[in-house]
């Protein structure tokens, strides 16, 4: 708290991000509900606070990118899965990675490093659509950053023999499947998130803060489990999108629909749920 406090005192949080992980109260009493964010808080864009957030997201979805693409290219290139880190090694790195860059970006930007996660926070009012929209862009910007930097190291022929890491719906799966996979997946991942990162839950219990980075990693790590077999598992718009562009084949961009509509679709349900039925809060603000 006390860089915090410095930080505040030189201007460079006047936009202080909204909800990081790491705010907690220190007990039921202290805990007071947030105001939603405004639609539109275009002061945002004279504060570094929020140039230097945008650039957090961009840094970990590269990093995220970098590694996880190039575990699931060197799975690819092993003789049999059990000679390399297999499936369970790839869902391991994706959500390792995703708890390392969450516990480093949190209270710079929130730590989203996914566009379904900004814009499940956003319809929860969490974040401006302002800060929402340059998210996403330096999201996107970062996963293919990554993925050109994990083709660079492979050489064209073994990133388009390994398929660049692309996320498509694979053979003896419908389109439905793979839809039905990438909504319920992303629910799992941004319903944890809205769990983690409860300030009212986080002014009750001083210890969630300091671990919510952990399962959000751990969802991500669960889904990847479940559905690396049917999609590849994307549940992160920018991840695929990146991947997509980089090897830029038509069987990648047949199925790129599926990895922005399940995601978004994932996200909105687990917010409207988090928001109306667990905690109720149009009910209380109608009392």
């Amino acid at each position: 708290m006390e860089n915090k406090e410095e930080d505040v005192k030189v201007g460079a949080n006047k936009f202080s991000e909204r909800q990081p992980l790491g705010t907690a109260a220190q007990g039921d009493k202290d805990y007071k509900e947030p105001p939603p964010a405004p639609l539109f808080e275009p002061g945002e864009l004279k504060s570094w606070s929020f140039y230097r957030a945008g650039i957090a997201e961009f840094v970990a979805t590269f990093l995220f990118l970098y590694i996880t693409i190039l575990t699931v290219m060197g799975v690819n290139r092993s003789s049999s899965k059990c000679s390399s880190v297999g499936i369970q090694g790839i869902a391991w790195s994706f959500g390792g990675m995703i708890f390392a860059l969450v516990y480093c970006t949190a209270g710079i930007s929130g730590g989203h490093i996914n566009p379904a996660v900004t814009f499940g926070l956003f319809l929860a009012r969490k974040l401006s659509l302002t800060r929402a929209v340059f998210y996403i862009i330096m999201q996107c910007l970062g996963a293919i950053c990554g993925a050109g930097v994990v083709k660079g190291f492979e050489g064209n022929g073994r990133y388009e023999l390994f398929k660049g890491g692309a996320n498509f719906v694979n053979s003896g799966y419908t389109k439905g499947d793979g839809l039905g996979a990438e909504i319920v997946g992303t629910f799992v991942l941004v319903y944890t998130v809205f769990s983690a990162t409860d300030a009212k839950r986080n002014a009750r219990d001083s210890h969630v803060p300091i671990l919510a980075p952990l399962p959000i990693g751990f969802a991500v790590f669960l889904v990847h489990l479940a559905t690396i077999p049917i999609t590849g598992t994307g549940i992160n718009p920018a991840r695929s999108l990146g991947a997509a562009i980089i090897y830029n084949r038509d069987h990648a961009w047949d199925d790129q629909w599926i990895f922005w509509v399940g995601p978004f679709i994932g996200a909105a349900l687990a917010a409207l749920y988090h928001q109306i039925v667990i905690r109720a809060i149009p009910f209380k603000a109608r009392a």
